[in-house]
């Protein structure tokens, strides 16, 4: 297996998406599953650079693995429901802590996904051939403005700069997993904020790798409906 050279997480409550929204760009399709068990990765080629993407599980009962996957991680990606302002609140309540493991310039996305579900939702923006499949459409609960306060909250906590730090507009998506909705454009966002940081620290010789053999979770995964 390819040495990685950078770690980019994703955390987030059960049901918010999260290994739906990573199905949908590693694999190109949407797939209904069931709840992630402790950890699951993929791994993405991007230019000349080996990423892992670490899908992780949201059930209370796995808490305490998320620290552990965020060791060192360069990004995180923090996922919400746009639909259920409770999954929002969740990040800053239970999962932000767990991202105290991760490197100290880590970059951090806030992502509100199954925007497609809202009646909002331009569908001209779908995948050719990826419609959402029902025409209910629900209100959404938790606005872009309301991503940007948390993303804020979060350079607050970590104690960065806003004024050196990617600004709230460039970090906060809404996307959904169903249509491919803005999900390449999160994933691959991301990588360029990223790559950026690792070919710095790379010339100053300092190794930024992750060894998955120190910290392999169960590849087992079952899935959950997202």
């Amino acid at each position: 297996m390819k040495k990685p050279d950078l770690k980019v997480v994703l955390l987030g409550d059960m049901n918010v998406g999260k290994t739906s929204l990573l199905h949908r760009y590693m694999e190109r399709r949407f797939q209904d599953t069931v709840s992630t068990v402790g950890g699951a990765f993929y791994l993405k080629q991007w230019g000349p650079y080996n990423i892992s993407i670490w899908d992780t599980a949201g059930r209370e009962q796995f808490h305490g693995l998320g620290s552990m996957y965020c060791r060192a991680a360069s990004a995180v990606i923090l996922t919400y429901d746009v639909s259920n302002m409770q999954s929002l609140l969740e990040l800053e309540d239970r999962f932000l802590g767990l991202t105290d493991t991760a490197s100290d310039d880590c970059i951090f996305a806030v992502v509100g996904n199954k925007i497609d579900l809202t009646e909002d939702y331009n569908s001209d923006s779908d995948i050719e051939g990826e419609r959402p499949r029902t025409s209910s459409k629900i209100r959404r609960q938790v606005n872009l403005e309301d991503a940007f306060a948390l993303y804020k909250r979060i350079m607050k906590y970590k104690m960065l700069d806003e004024n050196v730090v990617p600004a709230a507009e460039k970090m906060c998506f809404e996307t959904s997993a169903k249509t491919g909705y803005n999900v390449d454009v999160l994933f691959e966002g991301v990588f360029n904020m990223v790559i950026p940081l690792i070919v710095k620290k790379k010339a100053s010789g300092l190794d930024e790798t992750v060894n998955l053999a120190q910290s392999k979770p169960n590849k087992s995964k079952s899935r959950c409906c997202k």
